[in-house]
């Protein structure tokens, strides 16, 4: 009988320590429900397949969706994320639709786009037309303001 429950007891143990295995965190794409998914920021759905982004946590692995780079970085000042500089923050390609990572995209401005801040990201700088300036992703936050200042303007008068 002791060598059933010592059997038992090794087999407790070995599924409570199986429950403290740390899990791997990942910052890689994750599944988007287009039509269904919605803007973290406005609420709206997320159906543009040539101008969302996906903003991971990186300590936690949860993901936001956004329909416009503009939500996007409006949400991380907004909401005083922490943890901004360290997101992993995917975007999708103007050309191909493909995701790239946001941070190393080329950009420009004056597209139409879901809410209107116009920026569009791409793989290569060379998708830019030569009569578009190539705006860097560390730029954008400081002309998404710039943007929003200005509508807030309007909506004031």
């Amino acid at each position: 009988m002791s060598v059933i429950k010592t059997f038992l007891f090794s087999l407790l143990l070995v599924a409570g320590f199986s429950g403290c295995e740390k899990k791997q965190i990942s910052t890689e794409l994750q599944e988007v429900h287009w039509d269904r998914d919605m803007c973290e920021r406005c609420k709206m759905v997320t159906s543009d397949r040539y101008h969302s982004v996906q903003v991971i946590n990186p300590k936690t692995g949860r993901s936001y969706m956004f329909d416009d780079i503009g939500c996007a970085l409006l949400w991380f000042d907004e909401e005083k994320i922490a943890w901004k500089e360290q997101a992993k923050v995917w975007i999708t390609d103007a050309k191909t639709g493909e995701w790239i990572d946001a941070r190393e995209a080329f950009y420009d401005a004056g597209n139409v786009t879901p809410m209107a801040y116009g920026f569009s990201a791409h793989t290569k700088k060379e998708d830019i037309k030569e009569s578009q300036k190539v705006i860097s992703y560390d730029a954008l936050s400081v002309q998404v303001h710039k943007i929003e200042a200005q509508n807030n303007q309007r909506r004031a008068y």
